[in-house]
């Protein structure tokens, strides 16, 4: 059955754009804004693309609901099904006081899917997740990459299951009490299937680290800003996700009175006045920039969090020893006490990997730290390393739950990256396949050449094209099963339970945080109310000056006579109640 649908582009650079239909042209017309629009009959999914001036190449709709046959291909209408929702119930929650859970789609499971994945929701309620973040999910060239190169950033990619996939994920998620945080990139396009500068004037002059960067500031940016917001919110309308991360923002250059980023979250907070349920906007951003995530009122942004990488570089350095790159600053614990006390290590301060002065003071009296997210590892921590091996491939489990407590028992809340809890002995590396064989080629000698000028052997860097790069890196659900496994997601569970029963682990004040610690000994002691997060960082016992009944720990941990001091095994934990004495 037919019907009429409206059809729209804005496309103001061609003189002429015609609408391919099901295999038929038909004449649009253009108003003075540069929106080209025809009302035709058609099918609910018929495939649809535009033809511009007299090139007959069909283009997909840069706002194209669904890309069956890939990003090069003619779209095909698409709408959610309103009627495929079970989660009517669903009030949302807040990211402050809960746990994120970061995952790759096409790494998580074998299978790679939107449905695969679902199975294993479970497992993520029995963690205590509170949050999936997914990587990206929009539309890019090739089966599988890891999202940061989309080009049709209303669309999903298919091989995961499209729309519909990404629908009944949701969906089976908040049947679960997990909310859904999306990954989402609007600082650059991919470098295939981009065809938005036959459109109109989406790109700027400049560049950043990825490409051509987005016009948000230039001649006729409204319209571009425009698809930016519009694309955010089909996201939370449509598809009931809870939250975004903003994809490095820093690469946003807007010099407009009003940041785009202010636009979005205003534009988010109506939507979210409007839904009834807290919508989350959370940065990514190397700029230790407290305006991100300071409200309008006060002059900032008005955003809900943002990553924090300074207090990953101080922990992991701490604990694993590597001070090379930009971990130079970070290493001691007086770095990693500073840190955990202020959120930001440079603010204000000189930063020997930049070569200058950077970051900003956070005001610990009105930002709580809930709005920074604390980890161990990330998709780029890990991804980015030159073999993308994960932290167990060179630290003990001992190590391991140290980092855990670290920052499970920190003010911060806490993201973990997929098959962390039980130290996944499996790679994430960087893997993308690209059809076309110059942009293959040059996106793997480009990335052994990046590393080879850190020493890293050519032959060493896994080829990102190399179909076994990326089935490597997904995760081995059946390591759960081995004895060192279970007992590190064992003790994952136990923090986080911990920090669900516990108030003073969730005080999100960092004034109300103190610090202890000792340089040579290698140990530091986090007070939260009365629980003392003490950890061990070295390889031998130590003395802590510390009491208190012990809750939970790695290795256990013994105390003297008086209950006033605790000896904690090396490369362990112990986190004590010092309102109970035994």
């Amino acid at each position: 059955m037919t019907s009429a649908h409206r059809f729209e582009v804005w496309a103001p650079i061609p003189h002429r754009v015609q609408l391919h239909l099901d295999g038929e042209l038909h004449p649009m017309s253009r108003d003075e804004d540069g929106w080209w629009r025809a009302a035709v009959p058609a099918n609910h999914d018929s495939r649809y693309g535009f033809v511009l001036d007299d090139d007959p190449t069909v283009l997909p709709d840069p706002r194209s609901p669904r890309q069956p046959d890939g990003v090069h291909a003619p779209s095909q209408l698409h709408e959610v099904d309103p009627d495929a929702w079970t989660d009517r119930d669903w009030t949302g929650r807040k990211l402050a006081g809960s746990v994120a859970y970061e995952l790759h789609i096409g790494t998580f499971t074998p299978e790679g899917t939107f449905d695969a994945a679902i199975a294993h929701l479970d497992h993520l309620v029995d963690l205590g997740i509170g949050f999936v973040e997914l990587m990206p999910v929009n539309g890019f060239n090739g089966e599988h990459n890891w999202g940061y190169d989309g080009v049709l950033w209303y669309t999903t990619h298919e091989p995961y299951g499209g729309p519909d996939g990404l629908q009944r994920f949701v969906d089976a998620c908040h049947r679960r009490g997990l909310g859904v945080i999306l990954d989402v990139v609007y600082n650059h396009l991919g470098p295939s299937g981009n065809y938005l500068d036959r459109y109109g004037p989406y790109l700027a002059d400049t560049e950043n680290p990825w490409g051509a960067a987005v016009n948000i500031a230039g001649p006729s940016s409204g319209e571009v800003r425009r698809y930016i917001i519009d694309n955010a919110l089909r996201w939370l309308r449509e598809f009931h996700i809870d939250g975004l991360r903003l994809d490095a923002v820093h690469a946003l250059v807007d010099l407009t009175a009003t940041h785009l980023l202010e636009d979005l979250a205003v534009e988010t907070e109506t939507l979210s006045t409007h839904l009834r349920r807290p919508l989350t906007l959370i940065a990514e951003s190397d700029l230790n920039d407290p305006a991100l995530i300071a409200p309008r009122s006060a002059g900032g942004h008005g955003l809900d969090a943002q990553w924090n990488d300074d207090i990953h570089h101080a922990v992991h350095a701490a604990v694993s020893g590597e001070r090379q790159g930009y971990y130079g600053d970070f290493g001691s614990l007086q770095c990693l006490a500073t840190t955990l006390r202020q959120g930001f290590f440079h603010a204000g301060t000189y930063s020997t990997f930049r070569g200058r002065t950077h970051g900003r003071p956070l005001d610990v009296r009105l930002t709580p730290a809930s709005s920074l997210l604390a980890y161990t590892c990330t998709h780029d921590q890990v991804g980015n390393r030159a073999t993308g091996d994960r932290p167990g491939h060179y630290l003990n489990q001992g190590q391991l739950a140290v980092r855990a407590a670290l920052v499970l028992g920190s003010p911060y809340t806490p993201m973990l990256f997929m098959g962390e809890e039980w130290g996944a002995g499996t790679p994430f590396q960087f893997f993308t396949s690209h059809p076309e064989p110059e942009l293959a080629e040059a996106t793997a000698s480009g990335r052994k050449r990046e590393f080879a000028e850190h020493g890293w052997a050519g032959d060493a860097i896994p080829d990102p094209q190399d179909p076994q790069t990326f089935l490597q890196s997904k995760l081995d659900w059946d390591e759960i099963g081995a004895p060192e496994h279970r007992r590190l997601l064992e003790c994952y569970r136990g923090l986080i339970a911990l920090r669900a029963a516990r108030s003073d682990l969730t005080d999100p004040w960092l004034e109300h945080l103190v610090v202890d610690y000792d340089e040579d000994e290698r140990w530091i002691v986090l007070h939260r109310g009365s629980i003392r997060v003490a950890c061990n960082l070295g390889p031998d016992p130590v003395t802590l000056p510390v009491g208190g009944h012990p809750l939970l720990w790695w290795e256990p941990p013994t105390q003297d006579a008086t209950g006033s001091a605790t000896v904690v095994p090396g490369h362990s934990f112990a986190i004590l109640d010092a309102g109970i004495t035994d």
